[in-house]
C-alpha cells in the first residue's frame, strides 16, 4: 500500500491554474523529493497533503486517507517541519519538545529525540538565543518527537554548516531506515540526490520529470564527459569520429560511448607513455538535469 496516491490534483487561485494535472506516489518507507522552483506549485502541492488547504480537483489520498478530513488522530500520524520556526522564544529547548511530545498518543522520549537532533549542550536554552541552525534542529525535534509514519521535511538544512547538514541527512537516513516515509522539498541538488529514493520535479504547476536522482531526465545515459591534463608538450591523442577539444593542456572529449573512447584513450596513453592527469569521467548533474527540466516548462495556465 502507498503511503501517498496523488491523481490529477488541481488548484486555482483567481485566473492563476497553480497547480494541474499533477499526479504521483509515494511508496511507504521511501524518501520522495519534489523539487521546483518557487511558484512552481510544490508548496501548495505539499500543503495540500499536510490538510492545510482545500484542493479543486483531483484524488488525494495520505496514509490511506483523505487529508481534508483533518481528524485528530489521521494528525497524529503526521510529521512536519515548516520553514518558518513557531515557538515561543522563552521556552527552552526540553520545554519546547516535552510540549509537542503531549499532543502525541506514543511520543519518542524528550531526551532520545533532543540528543537525535544534536542539541542536547542546548537542552536548557532558550528558543531565542538558539543560533539559526539550532532552530532548524528545533524544528526537526519538533516533527519527529510523534513518531510520525509520514514526515514532511520543507527545507530542512537551511542555515545548517556542512558538518550539521551530514548530521541531519544521517538522522533522515536512520528514520527511512525505521520505517518513517520521509516526503522531502529543498534546493539543494546534493541533498536530494544523497537522501531520495526517488524525485519529481514540478514546474508552472505539472510535474516534468520523476524517477531515481541518479535516472532522471535520461542522466544516466547519452553523452558523458571525458576530461584530462596533459604534461607540458605532450601531443593531443587523436580518437576515432570522436573531436578533442583541448585548452592550455587541458583536454576534453564528449562521447556518448565512453567505454570504447576510454579504451583507446588509455591504450594510447600507454603506447606513447603520455600521462592523463587527473582523469574523470562525468555525465550531467543533477542540478544540470534539473536546470534544464525548469527551463523548458511550459507557462501556467491562466482562465479565460
Amino acid at each position: 500500500m502507498d503511503a501517498v496516491v496523488v491523481e490529477g490534483l488541481a488548484k486555482r487561485y483567481g485566473s492563476l491554474q497553480a497547480v494541474r494535472g499533477v499526479s504521483f506516489r509515494v511508496r511507504r518507507g521511501e524518501v520522495f523529493a519534489l523539487l521546483g522552483p518557487n511558484g512552481a506549485g510544490k508548496t501548495t502541492t505539499v500543503e495540500i497533503l499536510e490538510g492545510f488547504r482545500e484542493r479543486d480537483g483531483g484524488r488525494v489520498e495520505v496514509l490511506g486517507q483523505d487529508p481534508r478530513s483533518r481528524e485528530r488522530a489521521f494528525r497524529a500520524r503526521l510529521g512536519i517541519v515548516l520553514q518558518e520556526l513557531a515557538v515561543e522564544p522563552m521556552l527552552t529547548v526540553r520545554e519546547a519538545v516535552a510540549r509537542n511530545a503531549g499532543y502525541y498518543p506514543n511520543p519518542r522520549p524528550v531526551d532520545e529525540v533532543i540528543e537525535l537532533v544534536g542539541l542536547r549542550d542546548k537542552a536548557g536554552t532558550r528558543v531565542k538565543l538558539l543560533s539559526g541552525g539550532q532552530q532548524r534542529r528545533l524544528d526537526v525535534a519538533l516533527g519527529i518527537v510523534g513518531r510520525p509514519e509520514l514526515l514532511f521535511l520543507d527545507e530542512p538544512t537551511t542555515g545548517f554548516d556542512p558538518s550539521a547538514r551530514r548530521d541531519a541527512w544521517e538522522l533522515v537516513r536512520s528514520l527511512s531506515d525505521g520505517g518513517t516515509t520521509i516526503i522531502l522539498t529543498t534546493h539543494y541538488m546534493d541533498e536530494a540526490e544523497a537522501l531520495a529514493d526517488r524525485v519529481a520535479v514540478i514546474a508552472s504547476g505539472a510535474i516534468v520529470a520523476e524517477g531515481p536522482p541518479a535516472s532522471l531526465g535520461g542522466r544516466d545515459v547519452g553523452e558523458a564527459r571525458i576530461r584530462f591534463r596533459l604534461p607540458p608538450g605532450s601531443p593531443a591523442p587523436e580518437l576515432r569520429g570522436v573531436a578533442v577539444r583541448v585548452e592550455d593542456g587541458l583536454v576534453e572529449v564528449a562521447t556518448d560511448e565512453e567505454v570504447a573512447v576510454l579504451h583507446e584513450l588509455t591504450g594510447w596513453s600507454l603506447e606513447h607513455h603520455v600521462e592523463l592527469v587527473g582523469l574523470t569521467v562525468e555525465r550531467l548533474t543533477l542540478e544540470d538535469v534539473y536546470l534544464r527540466l525548469t527551463a523548458t516548462a511550459p507557462e501556467v495556465e491562466a482562465s479565460r
